[in-house]
């Protein structure tokens, strides 16, 4: 009877111990378009988010040596229904305490609000750049590593007119992101001297643009801005323009900044090709990122790849910080980490960081894209940077100035 009695002991005891092995990990999902309209451009994003997992996890973990988890969803990047049932799964099927994501401002929209905000899930995206995010009733759980639109917009037109163009034919995809960036570089090119003689909206995902572009190739405008999607309807409407021989220059923003979309339309059409896309500062944090990344064999000068890193090591930083796995307060201990004063967290400095949040210290994470002293809205400042094609791919030229 008594060894009946051990065995069953034994067994009960090796039970909990597999029960809490199982349970020793903390999830944190990451939304993206891995199909559709950026699907080249999210496998780097999604890498530099799990670049800041590896890490952490190889420092030890989180919370007293859980692992960290990233299981990733598919948005598509425009179907709203496909977003939120990727935010749902994440929700209420793999209990996340948090997400890094969306990548597209509908995509993060649409989670956001049927799924993340009910289930009380904070959200930080990386790449969601469109001014709507700022306005949504999200009971302070949607942030963003990246800046908005507004002030990207507001770049692109300057640049433009830095450059002399003083006329351009725009067409943008037919959401809030291509809707935000328009209007955002409308009024400032139009305030700057320009003057935008066409602006034409465009559904994503169609086979045939040229309709559109007859149009905007009537006014005999030779600069041709569209704000769209490198994979969908940005490729297509630039090699059916191309057709047309009627532009001789063509201008994009981050949604366009992408080797496939040059790959696809043409090096020797694109060259010379003009756009912007969010970047990072001069400081220390983005060396050492790029360093980093670079050991990984990961892009660092990928479009969002250091923001997609900030945003996971922020949501670790914040999960460390309210000292459980749970959803509740994430959002107040992810702007405390972020926000000085504190002692400088870099990139990679996972040990350093746990330490101090230890001893009850205040935390100040300088990331990889620059300082996310996040607003009231969960906007952050950023940089814009200027991008041009020159010999088949994509190059940086500079940080912009306002």
């Amino acid at each position: 009877m008594m060894n009946k009695r051990i065995i069953a002991t034994a067994v009960a005891v090796s039970s909990l111990a597999l029960a809490g092995a199982a349970q020793a990990q903390v999830k944190v999902g990451f939304l993206g378009g891995f199909t559709g309209g950026i699907e080249s451009l999210t496998p780097p994003i999604f890498d530099g988010a799990q670049l800041a997992v590896k890490q952490i996890n190889e420092q030890g973990g989180l919370l007293g040596g859980q692992t960290l988890e990233m299981p990733s969803g598919d948005t598509t990047c425009s179907d709203a229904s496909a977003a939120s049932n990727s935010a749902d799964r994440m929700v209420n099927s793999e209990d996340v305490t948090a997400i890094v994501g969306a990548l597209c401002t509908g995509a993060t929209i649409a989670a956001a609000n049927n799924a993340a905000i009910p289930g009380g899930v904070l959200m930080v995206s990386p790449a969601s750049t469109a001014p709507a995010v700022s306005e949504l009733d999200d009971n302070d759980l949607v942030f963003r590593t990246v800046p908005s639109d507004a002030f990207q917009g507001e770049m692109l037109a300057k640049l433009l007119i830095d450059k002399g163009i003083e006329e351009v034919a725009v067409t943008f995809v037919n959401n809030d992101y291509g809707q935000g960036l328009s209007d955002a570089f409308t009024t400032t090119f139009e305030a700057e001297g320009g003057s935008v003689v066409e602006s034409l909206a465009h559904e994503d995902n169609r086979a045939d643009y040229r309709s559109e572009l007859g149009i905007l190739s009537s006014t005999g405008v030779q600069t041709l801005v569209v704000l769209a999607y490198a994979d969908t309807s940005g490729q297509t409407v630039l090699r059916q323009a191309a057709e047309s021989g009627v532009f001789t220059q063509y201008v994009g923003a981050d949604g366009m900044v992408g080797n496939s979309l040059v790959e696809a339309v043409g090096a020797g059409v694109l060259e010379g090709m003009i756009a912007t896309r969010p970047g990072s500062p001069a400081l220390p944090g983005t060396d050492i990122f790029i360093e980093a990344a670079e050991a990984e064999g990961i892009d660092p000068e990928a479009v969002f790849a250091a923001q997609a890193y900030d945003a996971a090591f922020l949501v670790a930083l914040a999960i460390e910080q309210n000292g459980n796995a749970e959803r509740e307060g994430l959002s107040e201990a992810l702007r405390s980490v972020a926000t000085a004063p504190g002692e400088t967290i870099l990139p990679g400095e996972w040990e350093k960081a746990v330490e101090l949040i230890a001893q009850g210290e205040e935390i100040n994470y300088e990331g990889a894209s620059g300082s996310h002293e996040f607003n009231d809205s969960g906007d952050v400042p950023g940089i814009v940077v200027e991008m041009t094609v020159e010999d088949g791919e994509f190059k940086r030229v500079g940080e912009l100035a306002d």
